[in-house]
């Protein structure tokens, strides 16, 4: 899902280390680090998924205090390349977690922070890794059960709130698409040529970004003018979605996997 607007925190100087980290035949993962560098290290794992970081993503902590690595996810922000949807999987970016941590040289994290698809990333990381998790922060929790999907993406549910968006969302489509609209949305996404993915994209995040606040998000909607952020965030969301994050349904909520985690501070 989106990420949520930021409110006000703790100021940070710029990043004192940005930097890619090549983690397969295809992929360079970006990534920056603030605050104390000898402090306790925390990842912040971003929305979407096909979100990006930013610097404000450093406001929840105190740069006095923390190490602060944000990590752009495969395909998304400055990670290379832009929009690929090629080995990337939630399991994936669950190896990439792990292996920044290496390339970093951090023995555990003092904090894994996600929120939105952030959280449903940090669980998986978590319960993959427990002994890597000092503690996790959880917010606008999400973890991609059927459920989850249908009162965002089918009518009766977030349509009901926003009807005048889903009907924009849902018309953009010729009507011979509407049957299985979430398919042909994908199936446009995916396109190479980008007179058909662009449009697509623009109008997937239009629906995401008018739903996801009460108020008008202004930021977000900003947003709908940067090609790369559009295709990267709707292309990879999209392909998530249709492969249910290859996640069972509810898999992260489940007794034998929480108790995995159980141990581990939450909050």
């Amino acid at each position: 899902m989106a990420q949520a607007p930021q409110v006000q925190g703790y100021e940070h100087a710029d990043a004192w280390d940005t930097n890619w980290l090549t983690v397969d035949e295809t992929h360079d993962l970006y990534y920056e680090q603030y605050g104390k560098q000898d402090g306790k290290p925390v990842i912040y794992l971003h929305g979407g998924p096909g979100g990006h970081i930013s610097k404000g993503n450093t406001s929840f902590f105190n740069p006095d205090r923390y190490r602060v690595v944000l990590l752009d996810q495969r395909g998304c922000g400055k990670s290379r390349p832009n929009a690929s949807t090629i080995n990337n999987t939630t399991w994936h970016l669950v190896a990439d977690i792990e292996a920044l941590r290496k390339h970093l040289g951090i023995f555990k994290w003092h904090v894994v922070f996600g929120g939105s698809w952030g959280s449903t990333l940090a669980l998986a990381y978590a319960q993959t890794h427990p002994s890597s998790v000092g503690s996790l922060v959880l917010r606008g929790i999400f973890v991609v059960r059927d459920l989850e999907l249908k009162w965002t993406m089918v009518p009766g549910g977030a349509s009901i709130l926003f009807p005048d968006h889903f009907d924009e969302f849902i018309n953009f489509l010729p009507e011979d698409e509407r049957a299985d609209h979430v398919a042909s949305y994908h199936k446009r996404l995916m396109s190479e040529d980008e007179s058909i993915s662009h449009p697509a994209a623009r109008a997937w995040n239009k629906w995401e970004v008018s739903i996801s606040t009460l108020y008008p998000n202004t930021a977000g909607l900003a947003q709908l003018d940067d090609a790369s952020y559009n295709l990267a965030h709707a292309r990879t969301e999209a392909h998530y979605f249709q492969n249910k994050a290859w996640l069972e349904d509810g898999q992260l909520l489940k007794k034998e996997n929480i108790d995995k985690i159980r141990h581990i501070p939450s909050q």
